[in-house]
């Protein structure tokens, strides 16, 4: 029998065959196998394909044989993920604001490949969630790239920083002025990727949302700097007191809130906030903050029935939010 060029890639193909076309109900007979290789060019007997499958067991795949008349043959019996681990990652991905629409696809297609050929199907079920907000910025993959690169190699990166105008287009902040920073880790929050860098021209670590970055470039020769700043944080801590990621002077903040609620400041804060009890129902909690208008606006979801105790002059400030607030609807 002539061999082909692909003969040598035969088994490469078998498995390719099995991972793509089989699974516990769905099993291919020697024959059927023969059939698909011949797609690839490549020629096959009953006895080579019950030695090749001999030679990928010993190698290690879990394939598994059906002795049946009818539907009988070879699967794969087991793969690197299960069904509910890549439904999770489905999932993932399709909740991820920082993700466009299209990168979604484009993963979940690649995600869908690591389950069986039948088991894909339910992995498309679980896609369909509609109304989630998404990223318009494609280049996202590639950022976080460049940004692990340059953590890696110690080096100062430059990007251009963008923001939403009213014609609900993304454009460049400070006239595409670009910004200079040493990056430091990236965290994750309120389902946005942000990047915590030291800014290298105000000498103080800031966040940047990674979808709103764009040309990234590493600056190569130039060592980060704020590393020893940053081996200060607790990241944990220092993202969970940011609100919205937006910085403001950290402080501790002793708030007043019925003991019903002291939940919320638990789940917000953790565990290492200090708790005392004031009165019948009522509990104080003393947390660290980064004071600015969106800790403001957090707590005034959180009702009249909160207040802050002290510092006196963030009292007087949230006063003032409020009474600004207030005034726009005199």
């Amino acid at each position: 029998m002539a061999k082909s060029s692909n003969q040598k890639l035969k088994l490469l193909y078998l498995i390719k065959i099995l991972s793509e076309k089989t699974d516990e109900n769905h099993c291919m007979s020697a024959q059927m196998l023969i059939d698909e290789l011949a797609r690839y060019d490549i020629k096959a007997e009953r006895k080579s394909i019950y030695d090749d499958m001999d030679c990928l067991i010993s190698f290690g795949y879990d394939i598994v044989y059906i002795k049946a008349r009818c539907n009988g043959g070879y699967y794969l019996a087991s793969r690197e993920f299960e069904l509910p681990e890549l439904k999770l990652l489905v999932d993932a991905v399709q909740a991820s604001r920082f993700i466009t629409q299209k990168k979604s696809r484009e993963l979940i297609a690649k995600i869908e490949k690591l389950a069986g050929p039948y088991e894909a199907k339910k992995l498309q079920r679980q896609v369909l969630v509609a109304g989630r907000i998404k990223a318009d910025n494609e280049s996202i993959y590639y950022n976080v790239d460049e940004i692990h690169k340059a953590i890696q190699e110690n080096v100062a990166i430059t990007f251009i920083y963008l923001e939403w105008n009213i014609s609900k287009k993304l454009q460049p902040r400070r006239d595409g002025e670009r910004y200079e920073a040493s990056p430091l880790a990236l965290t994750w929050k309120d389902e946005n990727y942000y990047l915590i860098a030291y800014d290298n021209k105000e000498e103080k670590i800031k966040h940047f949302r990674v979808d709103k970055m764009n040309h990234i470039c590493c600056l190569e020769g130039q060592s980060r700097k704020g590393l020893e700043e940053f081996g200060k944080i607790d990241i944990a801590e220092y993202t969970n007191k940011t609100f919205g990621m937006f910085g403001g002077k950290t402080i501790d903040v002793t708030i007043l809130l019925p003991d019903a609620m002291i939940g919320i400041i638990m789940d917000r804060f953790g565990k290492d906030v200090t708790v005392r009890r004031r009165e019948e129902g009522l509990v104080s909690a003393r947390i660290k903050v980064a004071v600015s208008n969106q800790f403001y606006g957090w707590l005034t979801g959180l009702g009249g029935s909160v207040t802050i105790l002290s510092p006196e002059q963030t009292k007087k400030e949230y006063q003032s939010y409020l009474k600004g607030i207030l005034s726009q609807y005199e």
